[in-house]
């Protein structure tokens, strides 16, 4: 089984509103990622690390801030994995609206897309400021428990393959397949198959997400690897991204091991 890339879209959509769409998610993406540089260049600041990230109580000022740089972090981070199946839905609605069909705009589509990611980045949120209370975080959102990263690792690697991640990773995988399944006409319903296709997205790599923990919420080169790992995963054929996630998954826990090992050794 192979990929069935969203860039035959090419084939539907006239060049102006491809155009239009690319521009629309590239941009999206660049302004994202002028925020994460922006952001990561004020960590290096002992001062303003301090503040975006304490190591005492947080205020709900504390967590609002924290979940938006979530948010615009998987925004920079999985909008460009979304483009094949983007440029699908705005193929086939142009169509349905030469057709006479009253369809919802690509940005509702997308916008259900985000919103799940948005709803990930509550967890993540969570996650990072029970890390921070428990002490097990750098100012500058680092694991500092090589517990803490072993097992993060071991948990990536084992749900690389279990079959909940394979199956999210072939609805992501098939962008015309996805379209033709959900389709659903109006505003409400290009949102909701935002919102599914989002599920699938975020089913198929949300540990992955959490591995910024390991390497460093803010670390521009750990973000960028993993962000682009998983458009990888989504636009090669299926049958090598179950390979790669194997491989990477028995990678992983081999190196989580290791990790074990050696804390247990050096604990003892």
């Amino acid at each position: 089984m192979t990929t069935d890339s969203g860039f035959a879209a090419r084939r539907t959509l006239p060049r102006r509103d491809l155009i239009a769409v690319v521009s629309a998610l590239a941009g999206t993406t660049v302004l994202a990622w002028i925020y994460l540089i922006r952001a990561s260049g004020g960590m290096m600041e002992p001062s303003t690390s301090m503040e975006m990230v304490r190591i005492q109580a947080w205020d709900a000022g504390d967590f609002v801030m924290i979940f938006l740089m979530w948010v615009i972090m998987m925004v920079g981070m999985m909008v460009p994995s979304a483009a094949p199946t983007t440029m699908v839905y705005a193929g086939v609605a142009r169509k349905a609206e030469r057709q006479g069909a009253v369809v919802a705009p690509t940005v509702v589509f997308v916008s259900g897309y985000v919103t799940l990611w948005a709803g990930f980045s509550v967890f993540a949120t969570s996650g990072q400021w029970a890390l921070d209370q428990a002490a097990l975080l750098s100012p500058m959102m680092v694991a500092t428990s090589p517990l803490l990263g072993a097992v993060l690792l071991v948990a990536a690697g084992v749900y690389q393959v279990t079959p909940i991640k394979l199956a999210c990773l072939k609805h992501c995988q098939s962008p015309i397949h996805f379209i033709s399944e959900h389709w659903r006409p109006g505003i409400a319903g290009a949102f909701r198959m935002g919102l599914r296709h989002g599920t699938y997205c975020v089913g198929c790599c949300w540990v992955l997400m959490c591995l910024l923990f390991l390497g460093g919420v803010m670390n521009l080169l750990w973000i960028a690897a993993i962000a682009v790992f998983v458009f990888g995963e989504k636009v090669m054929p299926t049958r090598h991204a179950e390979m790669a996630s194997r491989i990477t998954g028995a990678a992983m826990v081999l190196v989580g091991v290791a990790l074990l090992v050696k804390w247990t050794v050096a604990a003892g």
